[in-house]
């Protein structure tokens, strides 16, 4: 009785113990241009391109952080469309933004399409124009452009989008996809014009071709499958006319980051909190 104990335990002692592995961690790839990297709110991403101003506390990073998930993000200002297929242009130390999509990739976030046709930037810089040249008129900007800043984006900005889209989901096809749509940057009524150096009366056209850019986007995602990340409901109240401590995007005059009229800390935590919601109801 006394060996046969004896060689139990000896048994009990030898019998190795088997390690179980750690699962990998899910793969993210971030794709986009300012509003996705981050731009103006500091700090920046190590040795990424500092043209790119790619912030450290972008909403991918966010997300990446809370979900445990291996991030690599390709973000860059100015980025455009044709940029998911090479380098940047003017831009040193950037490459294809697809490159970050690897057919192990899991999950990947899109914001793009906003510097196509100089649509965002653009229609600023023709605003602000209109209103320094035509003093005294109401909507200077809407009567000079028209539909010109607005077509463009259905014609050229959307089947841009989507063709890029289809690439990713050609080279991840079983990846889940959020194309993440712009924050309003103006409110549906009244104006913040003085903050952006625009005519009182051009805010709400500023606001329709800010809302033909979000229609487009959405499309774009609808069209490959993936799911639309809509800002503009978590956007309300939070707009570049509201104070400092409110808004999520900061204004031309009285920013208070380098970058203005682009996401600051507080509106990149805002975008990171309608991912996490969107992956979670998949």
């Amino acid at each position: 009785m006394l060996a046969a104990v004896i060689g139990a335990l000896a048994l009990s002692v030898v019998t190795p113990v088997v390690a179980v592995a750690a699962p990998a961690p899910v793969e993210y790839a971030n794709l986009g241009d300012s509003y996705s990297a981050g731009s103006g709110v500091l700090p920046l991403v190590p040795g990424a391109p500092l043209q790119c101003a790619r912030s450290q506390n972008n909403f991918s990073h966010i997300v990446a952080a809370r979900r445990g998930y291996r991030l690599t993000d390709a973000s860059c200002g100015s980025a455009r469309t044709a940029d998911f297929f090479g380098p940047q242009a003017g831009v040193a130390g950037t490459q294809a933004q697809l490159n970050a999509v690897r057919p192990t990739t899991a999950i990947v976030t899109v914001m793009m399409g906003g510097n196509d046709s100089g649509t965002f930037g653009g229609t600023l810089q023709a605003c602000i124009r209109a209103a320094l040249t035509t003093p005294g008129v109401a909507d200077p900007c809407r009567r000079q452009y028209g539909q010109s800043l607005i077509a463009p984006i259905a014609a050229r900005t959307q089947p841009a989008l989507t063709r890029g889209l289809r690439a990713v989901r050609a080279k991840a096809p079983r990846a889940r996809i959020f194309v993440v749509g712009y924050p309003s940057v103006f409110p549906r009524s009244g104006n913040c014009s003085g903050g952006f150096l625009i005519a009182p009366g051009d805010t709400p056209y500023v606001r329709s071709v800010a809302d033909a850019l979000n229609l487009a986007v959405r499309r774009s995602a609808e069209a490959v499958g993936a799911t639309f990340v809509d800002m503009a409901p978590a956007s309300v109240g939070h707009t570049a006319c509201t104070s400092p401590g409110v808004r999520y995007v900061e204004p031309i005059l009285g920013t208070t980051q380098l970058i203005p009229a682009h996401p600051n800390a507080r509106g990149e935590r805002a975008i990171a909190t309608q991912v996490l919601a969107a992956i979670n109801r998949r």
